[in-house]
């Protein structure tokens, strides 16, 4: 038996979200700062730039989790590796590095409680059963989901899309049921959903963040040719045709990993 005081009981800590047994704690205030950063903690707390963190409740079941991610476990819980053997392990080194995830991600069953480690990235949780066929996902964005989703790489239809895109080559996609969790550069509250019906959507940038694998994804020029490019000052877009949804950041998705972890300033 095992008892967590300071936690659900603290009016320092709000839960967020909520989606089966993952919940994203979010702290109102900082108080964990030496008195030489008290002022920026406070002015960072009002602009929602805040710590946060997931607790997976595990009740006989698994979950697994990006690489480093987990800070603390209680109660009747094991750790092992998604890799099946050697050739499972090369083929993960190989997806892990065309996808900007690890290629090594734990796995920990059993019942208990999981914390993962704190970030200052906003934490997006998200149901499978809202993207029939699977969901694609831009590099790094993976922070955990049940052992019930599968996950794979995918390659774009085209070079194109790689080359003149802004984006690789290959993205990792998630499919089969579960929950999911993200770590994203926005809040979920300003993510654009846009959903097609055997229709297309042009994006100007990298502000694609996540999309239904039944889409096409290719770059191609704003104009049909290169004199109305340039006079649209557009040029390439990435196009995404068919029938899915796409979800959309206010601001280009920066691949910064430093992004990931608490500032040293605050």
């Amino acid at each position: 038996m095992f008892k967590v005081e300071n936690l659900s009981n603290n009016e320092n800590v709000n839960i967020v979200d909520q989606k089966g047994n993952m919940r994203v704690l979010e702290y109102v205030s900082d108080l964990s700062v030496a008195p030489e950063f008290a002022v920026s903690a406070y002015f960072s707390s009002k602009m929602n730039v805040r710590k946060r963190q997931v607790l997976i409740k595990l009740d006989n079941d698994g979950y697994i989790l990006s690489a480093g991610a987990m800070q603390w476990m209680a109660g009747n819980v094991q750790t092992t590796s998604d890799v099946k053997g050697v050739g499972d392990f090369l083929g993960k080194m190989v997806k892990g590095s065309v996808t900007g995830e690890g290629a090594v991600k734990p796995k920990y069953t059993g019942s208990g409680l999981l914390m993962l480690e704190p970030t200052y990235k906003h934490i997006i949780l998200d149901d499978l059963e809202s993207w029939p066929g699977g969901v694609v996902l831009d590099d790094g964005l993976f922070l955990a989901c049940q052992d019930t989703v599968e996950q794979s790489v995918t390659a774009r239809s085209n070079l194109s899309s790689a080359l003149l895109g802004g984006e690789g080559l290959f993205n990792l996609k998630l499919s089969g049921s579960g929950i999911f969790a993200l770590e994203a550069q926005v809040p979920k509250s300003e993510l654009i959903e846009v959903t097609l019906e055997n229709d297309v959507l042009k994006v100007d940038g990298n502000f694609a963040i996540a999309w239904s694998s039944s889409l096409d994804f290719t770059v191609e020029k704003s104009t049909k040719s290169l004199i109305g490019s340039a006079i649209s000052a557009e040029g390439l877009v990435n196009v995404f045709r068919g029938t899915g949804k796409i979800l959309l950041s206010p601001v280009q998705n920066i691949k910064v990993s430093t992004l990931k972890t608490i500032p040293k300033n605050i």
